[in-house]
């Protein structure tokens, strides 16, 4: 089978991508080739595999090429942020929502000439929900709960599920919607992601670095580890059309833990002069943002298919130092 990750050079794209080629299969087709389209060109270890083909540059000038060009499957990841959606509007609605039409609409062009509707992973994500004065937010939002997303990224993320909805509907795609939780712990440096500092209390403290939080320690939110994340959209894609159940979109599995849950369980794995490294400066406008967020999630749907959450943060912790092991200055700060 041939298969589209776009947003495949980004953390959770390129996890995917090195979990499908190591099994080699997708939904019982073996994995003829595997196309990461980003704006950044794939890790060498991806760029360097002989069934890869990397497509650098903006998604939206690649979808025109891409009605041409059948894939079995695809996986739509890339995505402008939440915090740089906030800062340039035009941004967010470019490689957001018209992104996403292209898409639907290369497909939806494939479909029109016979070739059978591809099956599509939509990345949403739990930004799309949000408190309303006429929709009270819940302390868990479940699949059924109504989204009244509060940021321009919330609101870019629920449209193109309906979108992938309709186009499904239509029969121009076989479309799934998956609400991502809140990742963590992601490598590298932070990004532009108001939801960042959940990475970086627990990664830079790890490396040695001091950590900003900007946020106040009994903020709860719904995460997830970089593991289970991969795991929910792999079977989101393979489920049937039945045991996915409807065009709407689904959570994946949440661990529902505060910042003070997080921190505690850091300084359990590491220590507390690891923990000490992590300093509170409130940053109103991410609190703003963050407090517009639900403070956990269920994901009854999701269970269905076999998906759970971690049991403890200090599993999620564990995981990042396990994935770091080739990576020493990653850990530099551990204690020895």
């Amino acid at each position: 089978m041939k298969l589209l990750i776009t947003g495949g050079a980004g953390f959770v794209g390129a996890r995917l991508a090195r979990t499908l080629l190591a099994r080699g299969t997708l939904a019982g087709q073996r994995l003829t080739r595997v196309v990461i389209s980003d704006q950044y060109a794939p890790p060498a270890d991806l760029a360097s595999h002989p069934l890869v083909e990397s497509r650098t540059g903006a998604l939206l000038a690649q979808c025109a090429a891409l009605a041409d060009e059948p894939f079995d499957g695809i996986f739509h990841l890339a995505s402008a942020v939440s915090g740089e959606c906030e800062l340039d509007f035009d941004l967010g609605l470019r490689s957001n929502l018209d992104s996403t039409r292209a898409l639907l609409d290369a497909l939806r062009a494939q479909t029109a000439r016979g070739t059978p509707p591809a099956r599509l992973v939509f990345s949403s994500s739990v930004a799309v929900y949000g408190p309303d004065p006429a929709v009270p937010l819940p302390d868990i939002v479940a699949d059924d709960t109504l989204p009244a997303p509060q940021t321009s990224y919330g609101m870019h993320k629920l449209v193109c599920e309906h979108l992938v909805a309709d186009y499904t509907r239509k029969g121009y795609v076989d479309g799934r919607a998956a609400r991502l939780m809140t990742v963590t712990v992601r490598p590298g440096r932070p990004n532009g992601a108001a939801s960042s500092f959940f990475s970086g209390i627990i990664r830079e403290p790890l490396a040695g670095e001091e950590a900003i939080l900007p946020v106040s320690l009994d903020v709860s939110h719904p995460v997830s580890s970089p593991q289970r994340t991969v795991e929910g959209l792999i079977a989101v894609y393979e489920a049937s059309r039945e045991a996915f159940c409807g065009r709407t979109a689904l959570n994946l599995p949440a661990l529902n833990v505060t910042v003070r849950e997080m921190l505690d369980a850091l300084e359990a794995v590491a220590g507390p002069q690891v923990r000490a490294r992590v300093r509170h400066e409130q940053d109103a406008r991410i609190a703003g943002i963050v407090a517009n967020w639900p403070r956990g999630a269920s994901a009854a749907r999701a269970a269905r298919l076999g998906l759970l959450p971690e049991t403890s943060f200090a599993d999620i912790i564990r995981q990042y130092i396990a994935d770091c092991a080739g990576h020493p200055t990653a850990l530099k700060g551990l204690p020895r």
